[in-house]
């Protein structure tokens, strides 16, 4: 790495390289790229980001963005309110959402169960997800978790917590690999995972 000679431009770099998957030489990059533009394109994109702070929020009923209290796809009378789609993070809904197969609701966790990074049960949204099964009326929940150790735990997890409740659960099916996320696997794939689902048990998932 080059020494940089401006202290702004280091403040710029570091500031850019603390985003996920920016090092420090693409963080230089684009800090020499937002130079070279116009004041009013760098006012734009950081007012961007300031009202993306202010104004986004997450969905009281599951946990998904939103620019209001609740979420566009749980305020939508034609989406299927019977059935919710368990997933890890917002990006997960965004594949899913992009498959057009899927017409049921979504509860995002915000993360998976991960000793290791010092993440428990209490740390992701299960609390709000039990909440939703005593209040209301839920036919099924699609374990649609990334098929890693992580995912398993909390699906493991979560799996006992709604045992009480009368509610099918089901996972995706095998088009998913294992230790692939969603958000990087095709829409073909993911289409098929959730068209061909199976039963959710301790038994299907330790077979996989």
């Amino acid at each position: 790495m080059v020494d940089i000679h401006s202290k702004y431009l280091e403040q710029a770099v570091e500031a850019l390289g603390s985003l996920p998957g920016i090092g420090k030489r693409t963080a230089l990059r684009l800090a020499l790229h937002l130079l070279d533009k116009d004041l009013v394109e760098v006012e734009n994109l950081a007012n961007a980001m300031v009202l993306l702070k202010q104004h986004v929020r997450y969905c009281v009923s599951c946990n998904n963005i939103s620019d209001r209290e609740t979420c566009a796809i749980c305020e939508n009378p034609l989406r299927d309110h019977a059935t919710i789609c368990l997933v890890e993070n917002i990006r997960d809904v965004l594949a899913i959402e992009n498959t057009h197969v899927y017409r049921g609701v979504y509860h995002v966790l915000g993360g998976v169960i991960s000793p290791i990074e010092g993440i428990g049960p209490n740390d992701l949204s299960i609390e709000l997800l039990i909440q939703r099964l005593q209040k209301e009326e839920i036919n099924e929940i699609i374990f649609a978790l990334p098929a890693t150790v992580e995912g398993d735990t909390t699906g493991f997890y979560i799996f006992r917590k709604i045992a009480p409740f009368n509610v099918k659960a089901s996972i995706l099916a095998r088009g998913i690999a294992v230790g692939d996320n969603l958000e990087y696997t095709d829409e073909i794939s993911l289409s098929r995972s959730i068209q061909q689902r199976l039963p959710y048990s301790i038994e299907t998932e330790l077979n996989k």
